[in-house]
């Protein structure tokens, strides 16, 4: 995103009620996330070729992204012209400041 970027107006979006007062623009809509995300998993599955995909989830903040990610990796696997192996694994990472 451009620092010049306004984003889109919060009108336009369903807005928890919750998040109404603190929330003043929509820089990245919900369906760009998951048109970029699904565009991701193709990439992936296209570099990988038959290689089998170890797949590693940074547990706290990453696991919905990664739960995305990976539920697109096992559609174009299921739907594809060939089949890859995939092992998911979790880590758990304390920062020390």
């Amino acid at each position: 995103i451009r620092d010049e970027e306004s984003g889109y107006n919060k009108n336009l979006f369903c807005i928890p009620k919750h998040y109404e007062e603190d929330l003043e623009r929509v820089f990245i809509p919900h369906g760009l996330i998951l048109d970029r995300t699904e565009r991701l998993a193709r990439d992936i599955m296209q570099d990988m070729g038959s290689q089998h995909i170890v797949a590693l989830c940074v547990l706290k903040g990453g696991y919905k992204f990664f739960a995305d990610l990976l539920d697109h990796i096992k559609a174009l696997n299921q739907n594809g012209d060939k089949s890859v192996p995939i092992t998911v694994d979790f880590v758990r990472i304390k920062s020390c400041c």
